[in-house]
């Protein structure tokens, strides 16, 4: 099958840094489904796992590190133990970061983190979401305590870096499913119009001192604050603008965090990523199934739109470099979306 993987981490302008590769077409066994790919996105992750020194050779039995956390595709077979999917099914999904990524043509994954993708979608707008969903719904509905159709009234939600990929869907899961208001942060006029045209009620401009920003838009305080990126640089923002007894999510990584200025205000901190459940095979690993479901329907009723903002073409190392490319520069709208093997 073809397939896009590296031998060692290097910089995206390398001409190894993603190669065109042939690798054996993987078996399904047990819980899993061999997953015919259609369509990629590339996420930040993929990124930041080619540059890690812990991918910079392949892992032991495989030629080759091959990346990908987000798909959508038909199930081409399935294991003996597998009960939600069947052969010929359109699904979706983020797949697992202990395991081959979904850049190449048949994969392998376990049902209990797959989906069955939007009917209303094409195979590239789907492959938009996934990831990107899960970490969203987890954050606002798994780790902030917030519950879909509850109405906490008169508190607001703060999304530093609205206009990315899981800003993207976060924005719109906050505002349609929540009474909550939605405060997103961008930074250039394109960016602006994105996350207002995605539902956010306030837009205002991370690349100045947040907690002025919110006082110019008349919240002193704001009860919820999720930070997607850069969260160290704005640290001192956030404790001054958050409430007390609020609640801050993050997913980023900094390089370091001093929770001791939250204290006086009795804030709990939140972490969240989409991989958790998958890697340690928790007891509700079948929720990531149960929340694609769920956000599949809700893109169906026309209440969640697609994030894709650009197609980058068919799926090889070529497109995908250019991909990684435009991540790495921060200057990313929405989603990019790779579509068919060429």
């Amino acid at each position: 099958m073809k397939a896009v993987g590296y031998q060692q981490s290097q910089p995206i302008t390398h001409p190894d840094a993603l190669l065109d590769i042939t690798l054996p077409e993987p078996v399904a066994t047990g819980r899993d489904l061999l997953v015919e790919v259609k369509a990629v996105s590339v996420n930040p992750v993929d990124t930041k796992v080619r540059g890690s020194s812990s991918r910079s050779t392949p892992v032991e039995g495989q030629d080759y590190n091959v990346l990908g956390w987000d798909a959508s595709g038909i199930v081409k077979a399935v294991g003996p133990e597998v009960t939600l999917f069947q052969p010929g099914d359109r699904v979706w999904y983020a797949g697992s970061i202990a395991r081959p990524g979904t850049n190449a043509e048949l994969h392998l994954v376990d049902e209990r983190i797959v989906g069955h993708a939007p009917k209303s979608l094409d195979f590239a707008q789907a492959a938009a979401l996934p990831l990107t969903a899960i970490t969203a719904w987890e954050m606002l509905f798994d780790r902030l305590g917030l519950q879909p159709g509850k109405k906490p009234e008169g508190k607001t939600l703060l999304i530093i870096g609205a206009s990315g990929g899981v800003g993207s869907i976060m924005t719109q899961l906050a505002s349609r499913l929540t009474s909550l208001t939605v405060i997103g942060t961008a930074s250039r006029p394109e960016t602006h119009a994105w996350v207002k045209e995605l539902g956010a009620h306030h837009v205002i401009d991370h690349s100045k001192p947040l907690a002025e920003e919110l006082k110019a838009i008349g919240f002193p305080t704001v009860d919820y604050i999720v930070s997607l990126t850069q969260t160290d640089a704005h640290l001192a923002q956030i404790i001054e603008a958050i409430a007390p007894q609020g609640k801050f999510g993050l997913i980023d990584d900094p390089k370091a965090l001093d929770v001791m200025p939250f204290k006086r205000k009795s804030v709990s901190i939140h972490w969240e990523l989409m991989f958790t459940r998958s890697l340690f095979g928790t007891a509700d690993m079948v929720g990531q199934h149960q929340l694609l479901n769920e956000v599949a329907a809700l893109v169906d009723a026309g209440l969640v739109r697609t994030t894709l903002a650009e197609r980058f073409g068919s799926i090889n190392a070529d497109n995908l470099k250019k991909a990684h490319a435009l991540i790495e520069s921060g200057k990313a709208r929405g989603k990019v979306v790779l579509e068919g093997w060429a």
